[in-house]
């Protein structure tokens, strides 16, 4: 009876040290879920209140009276429309094109044997690492040549130049875990090496397609200093500009500045339901395989 009351008391004990030794860890994550939610709770809540509410020198964590002026002032007093669609149609097409780029570039680095391709993949990944903002005057020249300055396109091309180098390199984990036995396999059947990415290796890939494509969206929706430098014309402003132009000179409207961001953040917020898990799982392939 002593044994066995002594292993009961060595086993409290060991729970306890064990309860005890997970509130730091406990602790750590609810401080870091307040800190990433609480800003995202704040701008929904502000959203359905009204403005005198937000203005209000002691903040309610919850709206008094719910209201949805804010939203229909934005809709038919604003170009917040304009912004969505610009938006949309830039982030659509930088994600369909960065994910053929750097599929084709991974394939070709990682899978197939080209002379020096070691040493061009680290110039693709060393590209990467130049700030974006000492390129805004070459990338001027370049594009005002172009005559593209002005047009969705050229915004495309450029978001393009920043996302297509860290996809690459983030498609190396995913190419690299294809075995390959399978292209062997695929040439002993008559499969050259285009057939063989497209029917064989590229349906392994989903994973990887899906965080390239998440990543490039994301850029291209938030993407403020190119838009603004090569965007003139009003009517094809992207959101982020639209949403700094509905902010006052002297005056603030904070709910329809809220009501706009909550709108801002909803296609994100959608995209990373559905494929939230290929992304952060396909960060931790790219970066471990």
């Amino acid at each position: 009876m002593t044994t066995v009351a002594t292993a009961r008391q060595t086993r409290k004990r060991g729970a306890k040290g064990r309860g005890l030794a997970a509130v730091p860890r406990i602790v750590s994550m609810v401080v870091l879920t307040v800190l990433v939610l609480g800003p995202l709770y704040w701008v929904t809540i502000s959203a359905f209140k009204g403005r005198e509410e937000i203005i209000r020198s002691v903040p309610t964590f919850w709206p008094e009276t719910f209201t949805l002026s804010n939203f229909e002032q934005l809709f038919t007093s604003t170009e917040y429309p304009v912004f969505l669609t610009n938006s949309l149609i830039v982030g659509v097409a930088t994600t369909i094109v960065t994910v053929v780029i750097s599929l084709a570039a991974a394939y070709g680095l990682y899978r197939l044997k080209v002379p020096g391709s070691g040493k061009i993949a680290g110039i693709v990944l060393l590209s990467y690492m130049i700030p974006g903002t000492l390129l805004i005057v070459p990338l001027y020249r370049t594009l005002s040549g172009l005559g593209l300055i002005d047009s969705y396109a050229g915004l495309v091309l450029v978001n393009v130049a920043f996302t297509a180098p860290f996809c690459t390199w983030l498609l190396r984990g995913f190419i690299l875990a294809v075995p390959r036995d399978i292209d062997e396999a695929a040439a002993i059947d008559g499969a050259g090496p285009t057939r063989t990415m497209l029917q064989i290796v590229l349906p392994l890939l989903v994973p990887g397609i899906a965080t390239v494509s998440v990543y490039a969206f994301v850029f291209s929706w938030t993407e403020f200093v190119f838009a603004s430098q090569f965007i003139v014309s009003d009517s094809l402003q992207t959101l982020p500009i639209g949403l700094s132009a509905i902010i006052g000179q002297y005056t603030v409207n904070w709910g329809l500045v809220m009501a706009g961001t909550l709108f801002t953040l909803l296609p994100t917020v959608v995209l990373f339901i559905f494929v939230g898990r290929y992304f952060v799982g396909g960060l931790i392939a790219g970066a471990t395989k």
